[in-house]
C-alpha cells in the first residue's frame, strides 16, 4: 500500500516486507468515513419514499423509531472503534504484510456493520437471529482490535507504544467484548429489550479498569 522501506526475518526465516504506515493510515481513515457515512443511506430512502411524504414527517419519525435507534448506536460504535485504532496507531511507523492484511480484516468488519445496521432496523424487534448478527459483527472487530494490539505487541519496533499502554489497550478490547457479548445475551434472552441492552457499554470504564489491575496495568497509565 506504500513505499517499502525495509525486510524484517520471521520466526521460519521468510523475509516480511516491511512499509511506512502514513499512507495505511490514511486508506483505513477514509475506508471508515465511508462506512460512516453509508448508515444514513437507508433513512434516506426511507424519508424520500412516496408513504413518507404523503403520511408526513410526524408518522415518518413514529414508523422509523428502530432505523434511527440502530442508525445513532452505530455511528457511535463505529467512530468508538476508529478512536480506538486512530490511538493504537498514532505511534505506528512501519507495517508489515501481516500487519496490513490484519487491518484489512479490521476494516471488513467495520464495512459490513451498515449491513447489519440496515438488517436491524429494517427487520422485527422479537428477530433474535438479526440481533446475533448485529451485535455479534461488533464483538468480530473488538477480537480483530485485540489481534491487532497483540501483533503490534510481538513487533515493537513498528512503533513508539509501551507494553503498559498496550496491555492498558488489551484490557479496553477485553472489556468491550466481553459487554457487547453480555448485550447480544441480554438482548437474545429479551426480544422486547431491542438494542437497548447495547448500552450496557457504558460501564466498559470500570470494567477497563478492574481487566487493567489484573493485567498488571497502574492506574495512571492510558490506553493508547
Amino acid at each position: 500500500m506504500s513505499e517499502e522501506v525495509a525486510g524484517e526475518h520471521t520466526p521460519d526465516g521468510i523475509s516480511d516486507r516491511l512499509f511506512s504506515a502514513e499512507r495505511a493510515k490514511a486508506f483505513i481513515d477514509a475506508v471508515v468515513a465511508i462506512a460512516m457515512t453509508l448508515l444514513i443511506l437507508p433513512l434516506m430512502d426511507a424519508a424520500t419514499s412516496d408513504v413518507a411524504v404523503e403520511k408526513g414527517a410526524a408518522w415518518w419519525f413514529d414508523h422509523h423509531g428502530s432505523q434511527l435507534l440502530s442508525f445513532v448506536l452505530s455511528f457511535v460504535i463505529i467512530a468508538m472503534f476508529w478512536l480506538n485504532h486512530h490511538r493504537l496507531f498514532a505511534s505506528v511507523k512501519l507495517v508489515s504484510t501481516g500487519l496490513l492484511w490484519l487491518n484489512i480484516a479490521w476494516l471488513l468488519s467495520i464495512v459490513w456493520l451498515p449491513v447489519a445496521t440496515a438488517l436491524s432496523g429494517a427487520m422485527k424487534d422479537t428477530d433474535t437471529f438479526v440481533k446475533a448478527v448485529y451485535i455479534g459483527s461488533m464483538i468480530v472487530t473488538c477480537l480483530l482490535t485485540l489481534l491487532l494490539r497483540l501483533y503490534l505487541r510481538a513487533h515493537t519496533s513498528f512503533h513508539g507504544i509501551t507494553d503498559v499502554h498496550l496491555r492498558s489497550g488489551i484490557a479496553v478490547d477485553l472489556s468491550m467484548a466481553l459487554l457487547f457479548a453480555v448485550a447480544l445475551v441480554v438482548a437474545v434472552l429479551f426480544p422486547l429489550l431491542s438494542y437497548w441492552p447495547l448500552f450496557v457499554m457504558l460501564l466498559t470504564g470500570p470494567l477497563q479498569s478492574l481487566l487493567g489491575r489484573m493485567l498488571g496495568v497502574p492506574k495512571a497509565s492510558k490506553s493508547r
